[in-house]
C-alpha cells in the first residue's frame, strides 16, 4: 500500500484545557482554535490536536516524540522557560544519551510525556 500522506496529527487530552493551551503556546506552538473544546497546535509542518478531554489512563500513557536538531540546546531553552515553577505537575528531565541518540523529557500539565530528541547520524 502506498501512502500519499500530508500530515500525521495525534490527539492528546488535557486535565485543564486552558492551562494546557497556555503551556503549549509557551512552548512555541501556534494555536488555531477549532471549537470551544479543541485546538490544533502547529510548529512548521507538524501538528497535534489538543482536546478538552481527560481520561487519566489514556493521558498518562500518552508519549509524543518530537525530533529536534539539538536536544541539549532545546533542554536549556526549556529550562529557561521555568515551566515546572509555573505549571503544576510539569517536570523537565535533562538530556539522556542512548546508543541510538539523545533526548530530554517534559511532562505536560496533564501527564503527557514529551520526548525531544535526535537520532545518531549513520
Amino acid at each position: 500500500m502506498q501512502h500519499q500522506a500530508q500530515s500525521l496529527r495525534p490527539f492528546i487530552g488535557s486535565k485543564d484545557f486552558e492551562v494546557s493551551r497556555g503551556f503549549y503556546r509557551e512552548l512555541g506552538f501556534e494555536e488555531t482554535i477549532i471549537a470551544h473544546n479543541m485546538s490544533v497546535f502547529k510548529t512548521g509542518n507538524l501538528a497535534f490536536y489538543l482536546q478538552d478531554a481527560y481520561v487519566r489512563d489514556w493521558i498518562e500513557n500518552t508519549v509524543v516524540f518530537l525530533e529536534v536538531d539539538d536536544p541539549n540546546r532545546y533542554y536549556h531553552e526549556l529550562k529557561a522557560l521555568n515551566l515546572p515553577a509555573r505549571y503544576p505537575g510539569v517536570k523537565l528531565m535533562p538530556v539522556r544519551t542512548e546508543p541510538w541518540g539523545s533526548e530530554c523529557f517534559l511532562l505536560d500539565p496533564a501527564g503527557v510525556l514529551w520526548h525531544f530528541g535526535c537520532f545518531n547520524k549513520v
